[in-house]
């Protein structure tokens, strides 16, 4: 952002506060900001002519970042944190890497699960893959995968991302039951046609 002599342009549009004081020459502008005891501040370069506005230049910038502060200040920086384990891990330290991934993800940290192969381990990396998956599986409820198990060198990785923990399913609808048939009733016994009524 350009200020006061480093403005290049013959002319500009000025700002002043809410008021719009039209097109003028530079110097004109200047003496207009340098009377006032105010900056004049270039703050669209790529207008034609560029726009300018007088302003206290040393107040804006601590606005500025006083905003930028207040910003970061309610921001947490997301951090990539790695937990490594080796093909041949033991179910123990297997779960308490898991924990530990756990805690980094509830924290809101992604995290990068990496196996390392040794020697000749890396010829069979669906054994690597299989150990991600189970590694994985207890951490569905609270993260998502942001890049599937994949070969670096040496490693086969994945990143989890608590961001993009998938939702729970809707639970399905009942299954509508069945009608049930009716039973047939049974018939009435008719009396035989022509056949009068006794009387006592």
């Amino acid at each position: 952002m350009r200020i006061n002599d480093r403005i290049s342009a013959p002319q500009v549009r000025v700002i002043r506060g809410d008021d719009q004081l039209g097109i003028l020459q530079l110097s004109e502008a200047q003496s207009i900001a340098d009377e006032a005891g105010l900056d004049l501040v270039e703050i669209a370069p790529t207008a034609n002519p560029p726009v300018v506005k007088v302003m206290d230049y040393g107040k804006f910038k601590y606005e500025q970042s006083k905003k930028d502060r207040e910003s970061r200040k309610g921001s947490k920086q997301v951090e990539l944190r790695e937990v490594r384990m080796r093909v041949k891990i033991d179910t123990h330290d297997r779960e308490f890497k898991i924990r530990t991934a756990r805690k980094l993800l509830e924290a809101g940290d992604k995290v990068k699960v990496s196996v390392m192969f040794r020697a000749r381990e890396i010829t069979h990396p669906e054994v690597a893959r299989e150990l991600l998956d189970k590694f994985y599986e207890p951490l569905q409820d609270i993260a998502g995968l942001e890049r599937s198990p994949a070969i670096e060198g040496r490693f086969m990785s994945m990143i989890l991302d608590p961001a993009k923990k998938s939702r729970p399913a809707a639970p399905a609808a009942p299954a509508p039951q069945p009608a049930q048939a009716r039973e047939p009733e049974p018939a009435r016994e008719q009396e035989p046609a022509g056949t009068a009524a006794k009387g006592n």
